[in-house]
């Protein structure tokens, strides 16, 4: 039961816990916005597919480099200074994003340039949130629905952003595109202004941090990077490629496909990590990740195969729903198992799902671009997708989410053995 002075103490980081929810919409907004304007991007500026392939991976590129420097000075520093600058780069990169186009002669590198600085601030927010949730004063037993309800709120970013972008688009036209992402950085000025007030918590101390070193030596905490990968992987490939995806591969207008694939997908992920967060705590996360992964791969090959364009759209949807815990569920299983290793350890952890979402959306691209050449036999067995080798990409994709799978049922076996 909870005495009063722990109650206060929960109390006192009311504060704190709603800023780093917001910093997860911040960087839902920094992942998701640009996706929204690919074939934009593509009719209005003739940016082919393959290159918003990869300025997605751009993103995710800058977040791995960002991640891999933070993991060497976050538990030295603190977490209020890189907290303010992450909201602040992500307010500067969602600006440029309509802004840079304007002023530069290259519009691919304006729009690279904007993603790289967004990118930093997000690459510092995803280092920052989770372990700041997980140093909060909250009882053990509640860590990991605690961590699943602050990433369900990237999901509740992710749906506004695509709902309210979306909408935007129809009623100013797609010429005033440029608007909306100065609108978007309105939402991380006010964030880096909180954090500037709020407590926080103390780092794990330099005395019992484990080291990277002792980190990356065990077998587990490796296990566990393949999951992040490949959990970030499955994710955003369909969160990246299924706007452009509903347009040109199943037909349907974008505002359909927006609402149908990527707004639904969001609002199922985050209807999960919510459900979780709020009374998951007594389930075996394991089990539940493991059958996640599968579910994950049959929504990417009906969506894949299937002809009819709202059965291809709900599985995009759908797939929402089985990667929800894929991402926090591994930060939760990592963290219980090695609760000293400290926000390096989160920064590790971030790496490795960058990673898996830098090269899984660049993958697609890759295997789009190939449909007709060295995947053709693939693509002449599938339903019409206008072209765009969309429907081959998601097909072999579908081997990613299995991956993790096979590879969560592994860790909770190793586990169990050394427990």
């Amino acid at each position: 039961m909870s005495t009063p002075a722990a109650v206060d103490e929960i109390a006192r980081f009311a504060g704190t816990k709603r800023a780093s929810y917001s910093s997860t919409i911040v960087l839902a907004i920094n992942n998701n916005i640009a996706p929204l304007f690919f074939i934009i991007f593509h009719v209005q500026f003739d940016i082919p597919i393959a290159q918003l392939g990869l300025l997605a991976a751009l993103n995710f590129g800058v977040q791995f480099a960002t991640d891999f420097v933070a993991m060497f000075f976050v538990d030295r520093i603190g977490y209020r200074a890189p907290m303010v600058w992450a909201n602040a780069l992500s307010a500067v990169g969602l600006a440029g994003l309509g802004v840079f186009p304007l002023l530069m002669d290259s519009t691919f590198l304006a729009l690279c340039l904007a993603v790289a600085i967004y990118a930093v601030g997000g690459g510092l927010l995803e280092v920052l949130a989770s372990p700041i949730i997980e140093h909060l004063p909250t009882p053990a037993h509640k860590k990991a629905s605690a961590m699943a309800f602050l990433h369900s709120f990237y999901c509740w970013g992710q749906l506004l952003v695509v709902v309210a972008t979306t909408l935007l688009v129809s009623v100013l036209g797609r010429d005033l595109w440029w608007t909306l992402p100065i609108m978007w950085a309105v939402i991380p000025v006010i964030n880096a202004i909180a954090f500037t007030r709020v407590p926080l918590p103390d780092t794990v101390s330099a005395d019992e941090r484990m080291s990277i070193r002792s980190l990356l030596g065990t077998p587990l905490f490796l296990a566990a990077l393949v999951l992040m990968m490949t959990g970030g992987a499955a994710e955003l490939t369909m969160v990246q490629w299924a706007s452009f995806f509903a347009e040109r591969g199943v037909g349907v207008s974008k505002e359909v496909g927006d609402l149908l694939g990527v707004g639904l997908f969001a609002l199922l992920m985050g209807i999960v990590r919510f459900a979780y967060g709020m009374w998951g705590e007594n389930l075996s996360l394991p089990k539940l990740l493991g059958w996640s992964g599968v579910g994950a791969g049959i929504s990417y090959i009906v969506a894949a195969t299937s002809n009819v364009p709202l059965i291809s759209l709900l599985a995009c949807a759908v797939c929402g729903a089985m990667i929800a815990l894929l991402w926090p569920g591994t930060m939760s299983l990592t963290s219980a198992k090695f609760p000293y290793g400290g926000a390096a350890m989160f920064a590790i952890l971030a790496l490795a799902g960058d990673g898996g979402a830098s090269l899984g959306p660049a993958l697609a691209g890759g295997i789009a671009e190939q449909a007709h050449t060295a995947f053709a036999p693939i693509a002449e067995a599938l339903p019409d997708d206008g072209g765009s080798g969309l429907r081959t990409a998601l097909l072999l994709c579908a081997l990613i989410p299995f991956v993790f799978s096979i590879t969560v049922w592994r860790f909770a076996k190793a586990q169990a053995k050394t427990d």
